[in-house]
Order: C-alpha cells, then sequence, then structure tokens
C-alpha cells in the first residue's frame, strides 16, 4: 500500500463517517479495531461513532492535515458543532464550539487497525469561559 492509496481509503473513510453510513463502515475498519490501547472490535467502534452523532447532530469531519506514511496515517481533524448536551465532560448544551482532533492511524489488510485520539479539550474549555 502507497501514500496516495492510503490517503484515498482514509478520504473514503471520512466521507462514510460524515454521511453516516454505518454498512460501509467495515470496508474502512478491520473487525478487530482498536482505539486507544483497548480493543474495540468494529461493532463497538460504529456504537462509539453513532454515539458521537446523536450527541452532536450536526458532526462533520473535516480534515485540515494528513500524513501518510504506510501503514500509519496522522490527521488533524477540526470539527464546527453544536453539541446537545454535555462534551467530553463539558456543559456544552447547545453553543457552538470549534475544536480538533490529533488521531494516528495503524492500517491492516487495507483497513483501520489501531487508532490514537486526542482531542482538544482545552479550546473547548475556552470557548465557554467567553
Amino acid at each position: 500500500m502507497n501514500k496516495l492509496d492510503l490517503s484515498d481509503i482514509y478520504r473514503g473513510y471520512i466521507a462514510c463517517l460524515n454521511k453516516q453510513d454505518w454498512p460501509k463502515l467495515g470496508q474502512f475498519v478491520h473487525e478487530d479495531v482498536q482505539y486507544n490501547g483497548q480493543r474495540f472490535g468494529l461493532s463497538h467502534y460504529r456504537e462509539m461513532l453513532e454515539g458521537d452523532h446523536r450527541a452532536i447532530p450536526d458532526l462533520h469531519f473535516d480534515i485540515r492535515q494528513l500524513i501518510a506514511d504506510p501503514p500509519h496515517l496522522a490527521s488533524r481533524l477540526h470539527f464546527d458543532c453544536t453539541p446537545a448536551g454535555v462534551l467530553f465532560g463539558l456543559p456544552v448544551n447547545g453553543r457552538r464550539v470549534s475544536f480538533t482532533e490529533h488521531v494516528f492511524y495503524e492500517f491492516r489488510e487495507e483497513k483501520i487497525w489501531n487508532v490514537w485520539s486526542v482531542i482538544d479539550k482545552a479550546a473547548i474549555e475556552a470557548q465557554l469561559r467567553a
């Protein structure tokens, strides 16, 4: 798998998330996916993503930076959204917030197998104080 192939697969994954096309998630995510060091499996990973969309009805994944070095990929995602209630333990409650997520992926068999995610919670906290 080369850098362009990996980037194309990832962009397809992000399009899948933005369309909430959950039946196609398995085309991009490995059955034994791990998330932040825990074995999730595809069904639990899907449940997590579906829950994110329920909590944030206008959730949209916007790729701002993308670096591919097969079998790894790093992405900086931007979000500008209106969570309905509590987000990452913060009482957002319908306020519009912007934040980023830095995500590192490891691919196996051309699917996302390992995910490490760090969300800029401090950016949300600063907006809620303003």
